[in-house]
């Protein structure tokens, strides 16, 4: 149910971008925002990206993104996203299992809106713990959330 999505194809990008743009746009709805950068995104810059993308599939459509990258020992999710016509099923929490368990990082850290009470619940329901808060530029107050995988998630 969960692939590795190759970004440089087009028409995978394409796909990719949908997923965002859906689900984007209910979490700028949620949070209140009018601008919502990430809703910026273009397909061509999900082409270019040098992050990771995997996809949760459900009868052979995307439901769902996940974007990170690895340094060194620790990861980052840029982009958790699940479309609307998918809410509710548990697919975030696979897909976040799935980030904390194959990779071989010892932190992953996360950030989110604050006014994002669902994805700060669903974080703090895999060990998350908010590490920062503070106000960007685009003026959309922020939280980074940070868990120990190896306390958390010990594969033995």
């Amino acid at each position: 149910m969960i692939q590795k999505l190759n970004n440089r194809d087009e028409l995978v990008a394409i796909e990719i971008f949908n997923v965002f743009q859906r689900s984007y746009k209910v979490e700028a709805e949620l949070i209140g925002a009018s601008y919502f950068p990430p809703l910026s995104r273009t397909v061509e810059d999900i082409c270019s990206a040098t992050t990771h993308f995997y996809g949760y599939f459900e009868n052979q459509n995307l439901a769902a993104v996940i974007e990170i990258v690895i340094v060194e020992k620790m990861l980052k999710i840029d982009s958790l996203t699940v479309d609307p016509s998918y809410f509710r099923k548990g697919i975030a929490g696979k897909l976040l299992n799935f980030a904390l368990t194959e990779f071989d990082a010892a932190k992953v850290i996360v950030e989110t809106a604050t006014a994002n009470a669902p994805a700060i619940k669903l974080y703090n329901k895999h060990g998350f713990v908010e590490s920062k808060r503070w106000l960007p530029a685009h003026g959309i107050e922020k939280v980074a959330l940070a868990v120990d995988v190896c306390s958390q998630y010990s594969k033995y």
